[in-house]
């Protein structure tokens, strides 16, 4: 039951949300027993971001949310990931990127929770 959420100061076109959408979906396998069959993303672009006073230069702010624990070395790994693809696809620079995970104890779905 993953989810993440990614806002960036720069437009998406639905080409690049297609190719976002299949690569954090194959990133999310770096979290242990995580896949995209229950993966949900949410993007808003063009956000009004500005990191360290800066808002003209492309930001994003990305929160990985998923229900259990990981260890360290598995958000590491996908911070690393994540960082590449907002690099490559939107032209975020690392620097520029902050990565935010919450393990979530109580995930509720289709009327209950796990």
């Amino acid at each position: 039951m993953p989810c993440i959420q990614t806002k960036v100061n720069v437009g998406i076109s639905p080409e690049k949300e297609e190719t976002l959408k299949k690569e954090l979906g194959n990133a999310i396998a770096l979290i242990p027993g995580k896949s995209d069959s229950w993966l949900m993303l949410t993007f808003e672009d063009n956000c009004r971001i500005a990191f360290q006073g800066n808002s003209q230069e492309p930001a994003a702010f990305v929160e990985v949310k998923i229900f259990g624990k990981a260890p360290d070395s598995a958000y590491e790994a996908l911070t690393a990931e994540i960082t590449k693809i907002l690099g490559r696809e939107l032209g975020v620079g690392a620097k520029r990127i902050y990565v935010k995970y919450e393990e979530v104890q109580h995930w509720g779905w289709n009327g209950g929770n796990f």
